[in-house]
């Protein structure tokens, strides 16, 4: 885990792959024109963007990558297979196309969107997934929104685990258990959500955003920074994007950063659909 001192947006974090990923990451969910955004992020230093098959923008992502100037192998691409194509076969056919939509000869990291096609079908995406890594279209791959149960099923089953695990994670929405189990097993957290959808009314946090300066939406970006997560917070406006990650030329005092952790609401604290205890 990065130390607070030495975080900038070139941080990065080596994944159980071998491959590195970018600690700070632009989302592009609702996203129908995510081309502008994603341009002022690559512009000024961003190296990674989260897409998924079900956001329906992964050719604009693509787009942007090659109209930014900046070398693909400089660029994180996340995208994730929505539970609905889970299967074997049709995770093999979703690789393809995401390939195609992207433009791209590899995918930096895979996920599976969400653990609600039950035991089976989640099993069989993941043995497609990690054939798809051996076969190079794939260089990591991982989950998304998985409980401790859904990851302990991949470990029973004598699979690899996975590099990642993407879930809601906020001062509201803290996951401590998963995050915990994840660490144990060397699954790195990528926190989505970071943002609370824009609820910056809460007192704590706005009384911390005026002791360093900064705004309440650059508060939680270096909240998760600090607790070690990889974090997506997404915009459609382009000076966002920039704002969101100027965040380095502070840390947030431990005592301050308890105010925050206090305001743990468990599961109930969630702004998204966050099925984490899916059957």
């Amino acid at each position: 885990m990065p130390t607070v001192t030495s975080l900038n947006l070139e941080t990065t974090v080596k994944l159980q792959s071998g491959y590195t990923m970018p600690l700070l990451g632009l989302g592009v969910y609702e996203n129908d024109d995510c081309v502008p955004a994603c341009l002022a992020a690559l512009k000024h230093g961003y190296r990674h963007i989260d897409s998924a098959r079900y956001y329906r923008n992964e050719d604009q992502v693509g787009r942007a990558v090659r109209e930014s100037g900046v070398h693909r192998e400089e660029v994180f691409v996340t995208t994730k297979i929505y539970h609905p194509d889970h299967g074997y076969e049709t995770t093999l056919e979703a690789i393809d196309e995401s390939l195609q939509r992207f433009g791209f000869d590899y995918i930096d990291l895979y996920l599976i969107h969400s653990p609600l096609s039950g035991k089976k079908r989640r099993l069989e995406t993941w043995r497609a997934l990690l054939d798809a890594q051996k076969a190079g279209k794939l260089r990591t791959v991982g989950v998304s929104n998985y409980g401790i149960k859904h990851l302990e099923e991949i470990r029973e089953a004598g699979l690899a685990i996975p590099a990642v695990n993407q879930i809601e994670v906020q001062p509201y929405c803290q996951q401590r258990a998963i995050v915990a189990y994840c660490r144990e097993y060397g699954i790195f957290v990528q926190a989505y959500c970071p943002l609370v959808r824009g609820r910056f009314d809460d007192s704590v946090l706005q009384q911390v955003a005026r002791k360093y300066r900064k705004d309440v939406a650059q508060v939680l970006v270096r909240w998760s920074l600090q607790h070690g997560f990889s974090l997506l917070p997404k915009s459609s406006r382009p000076e966002r994007v920039v704002s969101n990650a100027d965040v380095y030329d502070f840390c947030i005092a431990e005592e301050d950063m308890a105010k925050i952790d206090a305001l743990d609401k468990g599961a109930a604290g969630a702004t998204s659909w966050n099925p984490v205890d899916a059957e």
